[in-house]
């Protein structure tokens, strides 16, 4: 179907300008369902108690990708949406989730994403989600994720998440429980301006021996905004984890790190470490004598941070 250009614009800073009506897909816009596709070993089908879908990945799905975009361009609405996520046993699959807000009106426009992750035995998920807002509207553009991650053994769970810019607060909660022999990756990346806030909170349960998580969070935080991070690793088994929160802050804003680590089992292994700190001024006079301005030698400085 024939897709606005405002809709086409926000698809390409959210889902990597790969977007497509093919393959297992599902465009949400404005609140429902705009169009959707399956493939013989993905099923998408839409919930009958309420909001959200259901996406089915089965046993024999290797090198696929599942496309979830959401894009809400009227000003004043709230979008609450339930995703839940089944993947099989052996499956191997990249979802690509994405939420994008183009607000022109003086209302605030609110999107939240609940999604829950139900990962079975040796299966491997890939799941990347940006956030990003826009619009020439003075009403706040807020986006609130939900994500649940249940990992049974042997199972492998890629978390890239990134906050890209114009959005005026979030509130992220991140959850995670892990069986036997089970691996989390994550990295978190942050931008906020102006007076945006965002407040990022995430838990990992480590319930199975021999599970394993690294969790990384970046950002920058630029203006008036404020950022606050949260994560838990909790050690119920025999476990490893690393949990690493680095900062970059500037102008009049504010970042607060709490990393926490909890360990309940003898041979629970946990790493916590946080750093807030200005750019490197070597740095900036470095790219200055290149002939850059200071605004582009920040920006390179920024751009290479949160990579």
């Amino acid at each position: 179907m024939e897709i606005d250009k405002i809709t086409q614009d926000v698809l390409q800073v959210i889902d990597n300008g790969t977007f497509k009506q093919e393959g297992a897909y599902n465009l949400r816009y404005n609140g429902q369902a705009l169009c959707h596709g399956d493939t013989e070993h993905i099923k998408i089908k839409r919930k009958e108690d309420k909001n959200g879908i259901d996406v089915y990945i089965d046993g024999s799905t290797k090198g696929e990708q599942v496309h979830i975009p959401v894009v809400v361009t009227a000003s004043g609405m709230t979008d609450v949406v339930y995703n839940d996520f089944y993947v099989a046993e052996g499956a191997e699959v990249v979802i690509v989730a994405g939420c994008g807000i183009h607000n022109a009106g003086c209302d605030d426009t609110r999107h939240d994403g609940i999604h829950s992750f139900h990962v079975a035995k040796g299966a491997n998920v890939r799941y990347e989600e940006k956030h990003y807002g826009e619009g020439e509207g003075t009403g706040s553009r807020i986006l609130n994720p939900v994500t649940k991650i249940y990992l049974e053994e042997d199972s492998v769970f890629t978390l890239e998440t990134a906050q890209i810019k114009g959005v005026d607060s979030s509130v992220r909660e991140t959850d995670v429980y892990m069986g036997e022999r089970s691996k989390l990756f994550v990295t978190e990346r942050l931008m906020t301006h102006g007076k945006q806030t965002v407040v990022s909170n995430m838990e990992v349960q480590m319930n199975g021996d021999g599970s394993a998580a690294k969790i990384a969070s970046r950002s920058v935080a630029k203006g008036e905004s404020s950022q606050t991070f949260h994560p838990i690793a909790v050690g119920n088994a025999a476990c490893h984890a690393h949990v690493q929160c680095d900062s970059i802050i500037m102008d009049k804003a504010q970042v607060c790190s709490i990393p926490e680590i909890n360990a309940r089992h003898l041979d629970a292994a946990i790493i916590h470490e946080a750093a807030i700190g200005r750019i490197n001024g070597d740095q900036l006079i470095k790219l200055r004598t290149l002939g850059m301005t200071e605004e582009e030698a920040e920006g390179v400085i920024v751009d290479a941070f949160l990579d």
